[in-house]
């Protein structure tokens, strides 16, 4: 990490930052060839849709990156991986022997993959740009339904019973908001905020917004609701842990649509269940991986996620705060763009 809490920087200095969406085409090539793994069918919709315009020819896969599907990569250099499944390192070293130079994540978050380990096989990681606005959209929403108690409200009325709830709802311009990374998603976030009136803070490690920038611990100790826009790697795991929780008011709501890991599950659990905390709205979940984007109706979850689901002031979504049609567009032309890009560069050395 080069040090921000910004989500569009990388999550390790030997990633490679998506660069801007500008395709550099040798004067004379031939058609390049990328292989997508974890593709859905929407989004191989929109792959083969880009892919007629940017001349590329593709090979799609709903299955993930694996040692037994790596021959779906032969003769491509370039790859395009989901952020769903772990990249385990096996499947790496496998696309290095098939011939393969680049991965290009779809995803901001570099954390399901060993970045320094792909660099030691000689491949480029890089992640892709996406409009901010699916994520920041989602958060605002998620804000607005904890603090109006829309879970309690929703399960009553499904069932008929349309009495007031015995707790009140809050109005964001009485509350104030402390934003934990202000990278493009965290800034996006903060601009919608202004429109509530409310008081907002900042924690930044390169602050550069137009915003009250704190410390951690004041963030904390100010904030009625704090939400987490930071990467996630080694400082920032259990960036928000049982003591910082503890420096929350009480009464107070968490709202993560970041990363899983950066708020300790068990710590939180605690407050919740002693009523010390207000509620939390939580997009993203530590050990979310096999359970989210799943059909669990028939098998069992996490004992952690079935208690935060009991609760009442507990908002659960899976994982789906980017998943928009701006940016499922944005992921797959910025991807292709930079294998592109990447192979253009490669043409050059050689």
């Amino acid at each position: 990490m080069t040090g921000g809490m910004s989500n569009s920087e990388p999550a390790r200095t030997a990633a490679r930052r998506s660069r801007s969406p500008m395709v550099r085409r040798p004067s004379v090539a031939p058609v390049l060839g990328v292989t997508i793994y974890g593709c859905d069918a929407d989004e191989a919709v929109a792959f083969r849709e880009t892919a007629s315009r940017f001349g590329v020819a593709l090979t799609i896969t709903e299955a993930a990156v694996s040692e037994t599907n790596v021959e779906l990569a032969s003769g491509n250099r370039c790859v395009s991986v989901g952020h769903k499944v772990r990249i385990e390192n096996a499947a790496l070293l496998a696309l290095s022997r098939a011939g393969v130079r680049y991965v290009s994540t779809r995803s901001i978050g570099y954390n399901h993959i060993d970045v320094e380990y792909a660099e030691s096989l000689g491949l480029v990681v890089e992640n892709v740009s996406y409009s901010p606005d699916s994520v920041a959209d989602f958060t605002l929403m998620l804000m607005l339904m904890v603090v109006r108690n829309a879970k309690s409200l929703l399960r009553s009325t499904d069932a008929h019973d349309y009495r007031l709830g015995d707790v009140r709802g809050r109005e964001l311009r009485d509350l104030t908001v402390g934003v934990i990374g202000t990278g493009r998603i965290g800034t996006a976030v903060v601009a919608r905020l202004r429109g509530f009136g409310c008081r907002v803070l900042a924690y930044d490690k390169r602050p550069g917004i137009g915003v009250d920038h704190v410390s951690l611990d004041e963030l904390l100790r100010s904030s009625d609701i704090v939400t987490l826009h930071a990467p996630l790697n080694a400082e920032t795991h259990h960036l928000v842990n049982g003591p910082r929780i503890a420096q929350l008011k009480d009464g107070a709501f968490i709202v993560n649509t970041g990363r899983g890991p950066l708020l300790d599950t068990d710590a939180l659990l605690a407050a919740l269940e002693t009523g010390r905390l207000g509620g939390a709205a939580l997009d993203v979940l530590e050990g979310e991986e096999g359970i989210f984007y799943a059909d669990c109706r028939n098998r069992d979850v996490s004992e952690a996620l079935v208690r935060l689901q009991r609760l009442p002031n507990v908002l659960i979504s899976p994982h789906t705060a980017y998943y928009t049609d701006h940016a499922l567009r944005d992921t797959v032309q910025n991807s292709l763009i930079n294998c592109l890009n990447f192979d253009s560069e490669r043409r050059h050395w050689v």
